[in-house]
């Protein structure tokens, strides 16, 4: 994924608060890189439905991600991987991503409270870039020693990046693999031989899991998958949330789901950039 003479191609650049997971709430710049191997179609449908509603969106009448309309079903950041949408993502150099995050920022840095998160589409796709980009950040002493992962666990940990998640940094992988009802098949998206790519290498390293929830069925999944990655030596936490792209659906889901992770001991997690934004773009 990389064309002549650019570096990382960026559907978004935004500052904002984490909405999930470990570290709901920090205050984060978040860098959506375009494309991801995935297109989880499944999200609040119907078990074994795939949704069409991204479709229904005209490419060509859009010319940046903001005026973009939220979708009810399927994946809701569908626009920073369908190649329709492609046009609306520019290639940005290092030291224009960094400039960026400079403007953003109080103070121009990042800090224990201010983590820089990579997200997508899939942003362990961009491995090669992702070197590049922390160097700049090193060079530029941007105290970038926060960096989440948000990734589908599906890519292994290549020797190039490792090389730059060194010890004094803590690095977080933030794993939202698919489940069935994301409409994704179990044998491509349940990999431990990959999460392991990610814990085993160095002690800063922190994961969990973090799983949209749709329907009741999903607990035999969510049972299924933790079984899985335990018997391939993966333990690490899980964090339960509600599915919904939008407030209707979020709220129906939000209580259930709750109740589910309480009774079987795992972490809930809300979705703070639904419940105060309506999660819409660049939030």
């Amino acid at each position: 994924m990389s064309e002549e003479h650019s570096d990382i191609r960026v559907a978004e650049l935004f500052y904002s608060l984490q909405g999930e997971g470990l570290y709901v709430g920090v205050p984060s710049i978040f860098l959506r890189m375009f494309g991801c191997n995935f297109t989880c179609s499944g999200f609040s449908m119907p078990r074994g439905s795939l949704s069409r509603e991204r479709f229904g969106v005209d490419a060509g009448k859009y010319k940046e991600y903001k005026d973009l309309p939220l979708v009810h079903t399927g994946c809701d950041s569908y626009a920073s991987w369908d190649p329709r949408f492609r046009h609306l993502s520019k290639w940005m150099m290092y030291d224009e991503i960094v400039d960026r995050m400079k403007e953003l920022l109080p103070e121009g840095k990042f800090s224990r409270d201010k983590h820089l998160i990579l997200t997508g589409g899939e942003p362990m796709l961009w491995q090669d870039k992702i070197p590049g980009l922390i160097a700049e950040l090193d060079s530029r002493m941007m105290n970038a020693n926060y960096v989440t992962f948000e990734t589908n666990g599906t890519q292994m940990l290549e020797d190039k990046l490792k090389d730059y998640l060194h010890s004094r940094r803590e690095v977080i992988f933030s794993i939202s693999s698919k489940l069935p009802s994301s409409g994704e098949l179990w044998e491509k998206a349940i990999k431990p031989e990959v999460i392991r790519s990610y814990i085993d290498y160095m002690p800063n390293v922190k994961a969990y899991f973090k799983w949209v929830v749709s329907s009741p069925e999903d607990l035999n999944d969510i049972k299924k998958a933790i079984r899985t990655y335990e018997d391939g030596g993966v333990c690490i936490p899980v964090y339960l949330m509600p599915a919904g792209g939008t407030t209707m659906h979020y709220d129906e889901n939000e209580k259930w789901v709750a109740e589910l992770a309480l009774a079987n001991g795992w972490r809930y997690s809300p979705r703070i950039q639904v419940e105060l934004w309506k999660n819409s773009w660049g939030r």
